[in-house]
């Protein structure tokens, strides 16, 4: 994978400083990846809780993946421990008013 002045604006002259470019590129587009896919599996769990379909299954899921971005660095832990308690909170009371 070679880098070219286009792609980045002020690509450096120094060996490690492009192999740096180069691997913090790949991490961030890992770290989307990621965050993205959470984000995503969140937003599903809100829809089932507005729609009043939210269940374990889908509270395990999501919490599944708050656990995969944590476990991957993406977000801090007590960041992922807090999403999840929300989450627990949310379908508690969602089941409470029905």
């Amino acid at each position: 994978m070679l880098i070219s002045r286009r792609e980045v604006k002020n690509l450096p002259n120094i060996k490690s400083a492009i192999k740096r470019v180069k691997v913090t590129e790949k991490k961030n587009l890992r770290n989307r990846m990621v965050k993205s896919a959470m984000k995503t599996q969140l937003k599903k769990f809100d829809t089932a809780v507005s729609a009043n379909g939210a269940d374990l299954k889908i509270l395990s899921a999501t919490q599944g993946a708050v656990d995969r971005a944590m476990a991957k660095g993406v977000i801090h832990k007590n960041a992922a421990n807090r999403k999840k308690a929300r989450l627990a909170k949310r379908l508690a009371k969602a089941a409470a008013a029905q």
